[in-house]
């Protein structure tokens, strides 16, 4: 199959695609569509950006051209769910955008919107709905929808819309389509365990993987600096001062970490803008149209968007803080080099972040190439030092808490990694004469200002 034509997809569809500058298919949509125009289940697994939107849509749109019913009320015929309402949004544009010369209907639903308003969307029915779990039920508790007439069942990014979050809702879900149906999962990863469990909802399915999972994009030029907590806003600065960063993607493993981000940056005269469950969909929503449209060159997100976010010309995605799981890495510098394009991704590595290195690189079966720190940086230990373990007694602890003997101080009084400021902490009030176990404490010795404490 060397053109969509190949294919034998109806006129209006193709006549779509040709408007959009779409020519070629990728791999996936080569090797998926057929299958999925012969009525087959489908595992498909390829990497993120490499068009899996269109290897469901397109045969599924064809079918409903080929096949046209009328809308039932309060139902659809394909139910296309989504982790997130970011890619819920994207497939749904794409698919109106593919199916534009086509009578076919297509309606999103997910959470932070009016519930009444979609409500009023779905009482004529629809031809294909994209949803959030979450939303769905919601609508189907309210009795303002209905699954028992969909056709085409589809999981996008099934990995994680069958893990632990999600499989509750899925299982509802499925209890509510007919048997008789078609069933897609698509992901860029797909774990053993889960792709186990992918197939109890699948009926015989093909399976495609057209890249190992786990796969990286191979146009994406991936460094790792190993960088100190306490300078990573500063390289953060430093990075994104560079020219040749045109449009970036930050990813922090928290809201409130995407947020001091954005604070720390504002301070530094770069402005950004988060993107994370806490926000509203409003603001959701402006964040990501300011970056997509330029306004704001710097995205600040949590993993929740990774798999969400399809913009064009992201030249860096930079990983401030690792994550903890390591497909979700495949998915964070997934959304630069996308559609042929290169791109840029680059992930700070604390001490305490070695370990997710370690598995990310395992994972993925590639090591990382690792980019020094610009001058004025204290150097951080290569990547095979020692993790370091928790503090001794009388040593500095890790990740922040204070090692014994530092715990006297007043609130505040420790610096991150376990330091006692000048002045504060057990040690000074050791000096001052304070009462040790009930007995007279000895009159304080004059200190000078600038003496530090003795466990300095």
């Amino acid at each position: 199959m060397t053109t969509f034509s190949d294919f034998g997809l109806a006129e209006p569809i193709l006549k779509a695609l040709s408007g959009e500058g779409y020519e070629t298919p990728t791999p996936i949509q080569t090797q998926a569509i057929p299958l999925v125009l012969e009525g087959r289940d489908l595992l498909g697994i390829a990497q993120t950006g490499t068009g899996k939107t269109a290897a469901f849509s397109l045969p599924i749109l064809d079918r409903f051209a080929r096949d046209p019913k009328p809308r039932q009320p309060r139902a659809c015929r394909a139910l296309i769910l989504s982790p997130t309402r970011e890619l819920a949004s994207q497939i749904a544009d794409n698919i109106r955008i593919y199916g534009r010369n086509l009578r076919v209907s297509t309606q999103v639903v997910f959470g932070g919107m009016p519930i009444n308003r979609q409500i009023r969307q779905l009482e004529r029915g629809v031809d294909i709905l994209v949803a959030t779990p979450g939303r769905l039920l919601d609508l189907i508790d309210r009795r303002a929808l209905t699954l028992s007439n969909v056709e085409a069942l589809v999981l996008d990014e099934a990995d994680q819309m069958l893990d632990l979050g999600f499989i509750h809702a899925l299982r509802r879900i499925a209890k509510l389509v007919p048997r008789e149906r078609q069933s897609l999962f698509f992901s860029a990863t797909m774990p053993k365990s889960i792709g186990g469990l992918a197939e109890e909802y699948l009926d015989n399915p093909a399976r495609v993987a057209v890249q190992p999972s786990a796969t990286t994009a191979e146009r994406v030029a991936q460094q790792v600096v190993f960088v100190s907590s306490g300078q990573k806003h500063r390289l953060l600065a430093e990075v994104l001062q560079d020219g040749a960063v045109s449009r970036a993607l930050v990813f922090t493993r928290t809201k409130h970490g995407a947020d001091k981000v954005v604070k720390q940056l504002d301070r530094d005269g770069i402005p950004s803008a988060a993107i994370h469950g806490n926000k509203s969909q409003g603001q959701r929503e402006r964040a990501l149209n300011d970056f997509r449209q330029g306004r704001c060159k710097v995205l600040i997100a949590t993993d929740i968007a990774a798999r969400g976010i399809d913009v064009d010309g992201v030249s860096h995605v930079i990983n401030f803080e690792l994550p903890n799981v390591p497909e979700s890495y495949v998915h964070r510098i997934g959304r630069t080099a996308r559609a042929g394009a290169d791109g840029a991704a680059l992930s700070f590595c604390n001490m305490e972040e070695r370990a997710y290195l370690r598995d990310i690189q395992r994972t993925t079966r590639q090591d990382i190439p690792v980019m020094p720190l610009p001058l004025g940086f204290t150097p951080e230990p290569p990547l095979d030092a020692p993790i370091p373990k928790a503090g001794k007694p009388g040593k500095g602890g890790q990740n922040g808490k204070p090692a014994r003997g530092f715990g006297a101080g007043k609130p505040g009084s420790h610096r991150k990694g376990g330091r006692p400021s000048f002045g504060e902490g057990a040690g000074a009030q050791a000096r001052s004469g304070a009462p040790r176990n009930g007995a007279p404490g000895r009159p304080a010795r004059p200190q000078r200002r600038e003496q530090r404490p003795a466990a300095y």
